[in-house]
């Protein structure tokens, strides 16, 4: 938390006002990039599709007609609700203090600067934070919880699709720092609270939340116990008589 609240305040007083003027007078090149990207930030779809995996899920709970097909599919009834209420809590939490808050948007900068507040005046004045960024957050958050080997990518994601709002010009850099962290943030959090109920998580000593039990489609193969491995990746029995 404090490294998060130091990089929206460096973000706040050295980056904002720069990237408002740039957006008032210069054309952005990278903004048909950005158009094309930002919207994947949007939570509808990922509401949509973790709730109908949900309902799916419960259905297969009861038509499952053996009891390892019942258990595979509670495993995906908890994540999906899991990965629909981080995103939709987050969410709700950032649109509300987006309205307190009330920040001008980069568009507003030669009226109001960077630094202008109104609160409860209109999507015109919801900047901060930014709720696409959250959403990006709460999701690829969840994804890396899900999914650890492949956080780098999700992190990488998060950072382009989260800043793709500052590219169409919608978001000041601090907006983007303050949504990202905040939905990063309730996705562990809400990892930490199924943990306690023993729901899909479990904590380690450290307090951080990890999966009970790999989900496989969402782990890294293991090509050596593969009876026709990828090239360049030995068979194991060939592993086994070498060593021998």
């Amino acid at each position: 938390m404090l490294i998060v609240i130091n990089l929206v305040l460096i973000a706040f007083f050295l980056l904002d006002a720069p990237v408002g003027f740039y957006a008032a007078h210069t054309p952005y090149i990278l903004r048909p990039i950005g158009r094309t990207i930002t919207d994947l930030g949007k939570s509808g779809w990922i509401l949509f599709a973790s709730a109908l995996l949900f309902f799916e899920a419960l259905a297969v709970i009861r038509l499952a007609p053996t009891l390892k097909a019942r258990f595979r599919a509670i495993l995906v009834s908890h994540m999906a609700f899991y990965v629909f209420v981080s995103v939709a809590g987050s969410g709700l939490l950032v649109n509300l203090a987006k309205r307190i808050v009330g920040r001008a948007r980069p568009g507003l900068y030669e009226e109001w600067t960077a630094y202008g507040l109104n609160p409860f005046s209109g999507a015109r004045f919801e900047s901060f934070p930014s709720g696409h960024a959250t959403t990006v957050g709460a999701f690829l958050m969840a994804m890396a919880l899900l999914a650890p080997p492949y956080r780098l990518l999700f992190l990488i994601m998060g950072l382009w699709l989260g800043f793709s709002r500052v590219i169409v010009g919608a978001h000041y850099p601090s907006d983007v720092i303050a949504g990202l962290s905040f939905g990063a943030w309730f996705s562990v959090t809400m990892a930490i609270v199924f943990a306690r109920h023993g729901l899909f998580f479990r904590q380690e000593p450290d307090g951080w939340p990890v999966l009970r039990r790999p989900i496989p489609l969402l782990t890294r193969p293991n090509w050596k116990s593969a009876p026709f491995p990828p090239r360049g990746v030995p068979p194991k029995r060939e592993m086994e008589e070498t060593t021998e």
